[in-house]
C-alpha cells in the first residue's frame, strides 16, 4: 500500500531515541504547533519559577527587615528596666494639715420665735392679726414695730433676758432695768427713778416710746382710774376731818373735853396719814405697763426678719414670725470619733457650696457633751408670750448617732461678716485639726509599716530595684500623708522613692506566668 504522509513529515525512531531505546511513532511524538509550541511552553515554566524565587526572597527579605528596624518609642522601650512589682512614691517637703471635713449651717448668734399671745379685742373677742409690719428678710431696728394683735403693737427691744411677765409700775428687778436701757437708747430716759425700779421716771419713758410708735399705753391698772380717784376722795376726807378734829380742841376751854378732843384730833391724823400712804399706793401702781404679750427682747442688733407666717385676718396661733439676731456664725456636730479633733482656736475654711463664696473662720466653742433630738425641737425659743422661753440656735449635722444623739454642737465664728443671703444655708466647713511646724518630710500613709520588732519604718528603693528599709518616727497624719523623720539623720530625703504597696498588674502576671 502507498505511504500517505508526505516525505517532509516522516519520523524515524533514530531521529528521537529514548532512554529505554524504545522508539517512538511519528503519531505519538507529533504534538500541535511542532516544535514553536514546546519552546512556549519551556518559557512559561521559567516565568513561573522565577515569580516564586522572586516571592521567596522578598518574604525572606521583609523578615530581616522587622528584625532590624524598629521605631524610636520601640528603642527606648526596650532600653527601660522591666516593670516593678511594687507600687511607689516619692518622699515629699512640705507643709501637712490634718483636716476634718463636716456640714454646717449658717445662724445667727439668736434665733427668736415670735409667739405672741393677746387678751383679745373688745368684749373677749379672740385675738386675730391686724398688721404685719415686716417681710421675710427685711432689716429690724430696735423699737420696729412687727405686727399688730387686735390693734396692740408687737414691738422689738435689745435686750438678753427674755420677757417673762407683764412690766408694771413699781416692779423691779434686772427685766425693768433692761426695759430701762432700751428705752434710754432710743431717747426715753428713766428720770429719777433707781436702776431696776418701775418708778415715775419710767412711766414717762413708756408713755414717751408708745406715743413715738403711735400707740396708747395700756393702763396696768384697768379700773379707768377708780383706785386713785378714791384714794384721792379718801386723802380729802380724812384732811378735812383732821382739821375739823384741830378746830374743835383750839376751840374748847373746857378741860375735861380736851383731853377727847385731843384724841379725836391724833386719830383723825393717823387716818390721814394712812389715807395719804394708800393714794401714794394707788398712784404708785398707776399708770402705763409694757404687756409681755407686746415685747420681743434680742441680744444684738442688726436683727432680721427670717421667716414670716402670720397674715391679716388670721387668728393668733403659734409662731408668727422669727427673727435672726446678731453676726452670722456657722454651727455643726461633731461624732464621737470627730469630737478628739477639733477644739477652739483652730482654723476653718467655710464654703457656701451654692455660690462658691469661701471664707475663713475660728471655732469658738466646742459643747462638752452631746445634743439630743428634743433639744432640736423648734419653737422652744418663743418670745412675746410671758412664758418665758429662751432663744434657740440652728445648727448642721451628720444626723443621729444613735440613742437620739445628734451630736456635739460647735461654732465658729467667721473672720469678716457673711453675707445675709446665707443665713440659714448649708455651707461646708472644712477644719484644720493638726499642722506640722513647717515643712516636714511626709509618704503616703500605706509607705508606713512596723516591724515583728516594734520599729516603725519605710522602705525606699532605687533605680535597679534595690530595697532598703529606712527607721523613721511618725508625725502630723492627714489627706492620706504621714510626717516621717528618720532615725537615722539623712537617711531619707525628698525625692527618694518608697514602697506603698505592690503593683497588681506585674503580680498578675508573675503569677501567671508561673509554672
Amino acid at each position: 500500500m502507498a505511504d500517505d504522509t508526505p516525505a517532509g513529515d516522516a519520523v524515524t525512531a533514530a531521529d528521537h531515541p529514548t532512554s529505554g531505546g524504545d522508539t517512538v511513532s511519528a503519531k505519538d511524538s507529533r504534538t500541535p504547533g511542532g516544535d514553536a509550541g514546546g519552546a512556549r511552553m519551556s518559557r512559561r515554566r521559567f516565568w513561573v519559577a522565577a515569580l516564586v524565587a522572586g516571592a521567596v526572597a522578598l518574604t525572606g527579605a521583609g523578615v530581616a527587615a522587622t528584625s532590624l528596624i524598629r521605631s524610636p518609642a520601640q528603642v527606648a522601650a526596650d532600653a527601660e528596666p522591666p516593670p516593678q512589682d511594687v507600687l511607689i512614691a516619692r518622699v515629699e517637703n512640705r507643709v501637712l494639715a490634718e483636716t476634718v471635713v463636716l456640714r454646717g449651717t449658717v445662724v445667727a448668734g439668736q434665733t427668736i420665735q415670735v409667739a405672741p399671745v393677746s387678751a383679745g379685742g373688745e368684749g373677749g373677742a379672740a385675738p386675730v392679726i391686724t398688721k404685719v409690719s415686716v417681710k421675710s428678710g427685711d432689716a429690724v431696728r430696735s423699737g420696729k414695730v412687727l405686727l399688730e394683735i387686735s390693734g396692740r403693737p408687737v414691738f422689738v427691744l435689745p435686750g438678753a433676758l427674755p420677757v417673762y411677765r407683764d412690766l408694771k409700775p413699781g416692779a423691779t428687778g434686772d427685766d425693768v432695768k433692761q426695759l430701762q436701757t432700751a428705752l434710754a437708747a432710743l431717747g426715753h430716759g428713766r428720770g429719777g427713778d433707781a436702776k431696776g425700779t418701775f418708778g415715775p421716771g419710767t412711766k414717762d419713758a413708756v408713755e414717751e416710746f408708745y406715743a413715738s410708735v403711735g400707740y396708747d399705753p395700756r393702763p396696768a391698772v384697768d379700773d379707768d382710774g377708780a383706785a386713785v380717784d378714791g384714794a384721792k376722795a379718801a386723802v380729802t376726807g380724812a384732811e378735812r376731818a383732821a382739821v375739823d378734829a384741830r378746830d374743835a380742841l383750839a376751840a374748847n376751854t373746857d378741860d375735861a373735853q380736851k383731853k377727847q378732843l385731843k384724841k379725836a384730833r391724833d386719830r383723825a391724823a393717823e387716818d390721814l396719814d394712812a389715807a395719804r400712804l394708800t393714794l401714794e399706793k394707788a398712784e404708785a401702781a398707776a399708770g402705763p405697763m409694757v404687756p409681755a404679750a407686746e415685747v420681743v427682747f434680742v441680744r444684738a442688733f442688726p436683727a432680721r426678719v427670717a421667716t414670716v407666717t402670720a397674715r391679716p385676718g388670721a387668728q393668733v396661733s403659734g409662731t408668727a414670725m422669727t427673727l435672726s439676731s446678731g453676726r452670722l456664725m456657722a454651727q455643726g456636730y461633731l461624732q464621737d470619733h470627730q469630737k478628739g479633733l477639733v477644739r477652739a482656736g483652730q482654723k476653718v475654711r467655710i464654703l457656701a457650696e451654692t455660690t462658691g463664696q469661701e471664707t475663713t473662720g475660728r471655732v469658738v466653742s466646742v459643747a462638752g457633751t452631746p445634743s439630743r433630738e428634743q433639744d432640736q425641737q423648734p419653737g422652744s425659743g418663743s418670745q412675746g408670750s410671758g412664758s418665758g422661753g429662751n432663744d434657740t440656735n440652728g445648727g448642721g449635722g451628720d444626723g443621729a448617732q444613735g440613742n437620739g444623739s445628734v451630736g456635739y454642737l460647735f461654732t465658729v465664728e467667721p473672720t469678716r461678716e457673711l453675707p445675709s443671703g446665707l443665713a440659714d444655708q448649708e455651707v461646708r466647713l472644712t477644719i484644720e485639726a493638726a499642722s506640722t511646724d513647717g515643712k516636714a518630710l511626709v509618704v503616703p500613709v500605706t509607705a508606713v509599716s512596723a516591724g515583728v520588732d516594734g520599729r516603725t519604718v519605710v522602705t525606699t528603693v532605687d533605680g535597679t530595684g534595690r530595697q532598703v528599709r529606712v527607721e523613721v518616727r511618725t508625725g502630723t497624719t492627714g489627706d492620706g500623708f504621714v510626717e516621717v523623720v528618720p532615725v537615722t539623720s539623712g537617711a531619707l530625703k525628698e525625692g527618694d522613692e518608697v514602697v506603698t504597696g505592690v503593683n497588681p498588674g506585674v503580680a498578675s502576671g508573675k503569677s501567671q506566668g508561673s509554672p
